[in-house]
């Protein structure tokens, strides 16, 4: 019988549609909806169980899912004797303290003998044992957001991604305490067949994520330039080079990461570069 491997996602959420798109990407499409517990995948031996999130790393800690995509907050909230794969660069966030906009927060010590309300006591827990803070911890499953305002809680500990849902409960973001977002995490059992059907699918993420990190750029170049162009966008290599109709002059063909975009796109206009096209990666393998 031919081995699959079983990936845990979340059934719908934040997470769900970047998971998707991920996968998409990566050549692998998952039917049977989102309707169902179990889906298959095309593309790629596979089968998707979909879960809550934060029951994700329980199923893959017990070998029920071999891998799974969910929050690196989930992880470090449930605790569970996992491996984290690799981060993935989508549905990024951050646990943070909020407050009442009215209220001045002085600093991490503010929070000593307050009342506290979170979807994360773990975090919250460990987070103000290694500040020495004694404060009282109030658990909520949904809505932390309103505890302040019907006076359950003096701060909350949440997730945030735009703040805006602070912002229609009148509180403010005052401390971010951990920075997450989607990781790809696996049992720490696999076999060997399986540890292999990993490292393709992460062969496929990764140029994925590539190609997400950078630009293909395409422009012409006087050939008295051409040096100083040159070391302006080194490539992965060295830049393509090809010759125009027109005498002195080049065409140039190289990837630009898009961290530095802007700031190489003004220094090849300034070197003397002109008609400048800069064209989306579908996948990047190098």
């Amino acid at each position: 019988m031919n081995t699959k491997i079983t990936l845990a996602i979340q059934k719908n959420g934040r997470l769900n549609e970047g998971t998707l798109e991920l996968l998409n990407r990566c050549g692998i499409k998952i039917s049977n909806g989102t309707n169902h517990l179990k889906a298959l995948a095309e593309g790629f031996p596979m089968e998707v169980l979909l879960l809550r999130d934060d029951d994700i790393p329980q199923y893959v800690a017990d070998g029920v899912a071999d891998i799974g995509i969910l929050g690196y907050n989930e992880v470090i909230e449930k605790g569970k004797d996992i491996s984290i794969v690799r981060e993935l660069g989508f549905s990024r966030c951050r646990l943070s303290i909020a407050v009442p906009r009215d209220v001045t927060y002085t600093g991490r010590q503010w929070l000593s003998g307050k009342r506290i309300a979170t979807s994360y006591p773990e975090i919250l827990n460990k987070f103000l044992s290694e500040n020495q803070i004694k404060a009282e911890i109030h658990t909520i499953s949904g809505s932390v957001e309103i505890t302040p305002g019907i006076g359950m809680a003096d701060a909350i500990f949440e997730i945030v991604s735009s703040g805006g849902t602070l912002l229609s409960n009148n509180l403010k973001e005052v401390d971010v305490i951990i920075k997450s977002e989607a990781v790809l995490v696996a049992n720490r059992n696999l076999d060997s067949a399986k540890a292999e059907l990993l490292k393709k699918l992460e062969f496929r993420i990764e140029a994925v994520r590539k190609a997400q990190r950078n630009k293909y750029i395409l422009l012409n170049a006087p050939k008295s330039k051409l040096n100083d162009i040159i070391n302006l966008i080194p490539g992965m290599k060295s830049p393509t080079v090809l010759p125009l109709a027109i005498e002195g002059w080049c065409s140039l063909h190289s990837v630009v990461n898009e961290d530095d975009f802007w700031e190489v796109i003004g220094k090849l206009k300034e070197a003397g570069a002109e008609g400048i096209l800069v064209v989306p990666i579908e996948k990047m393998v190098i």
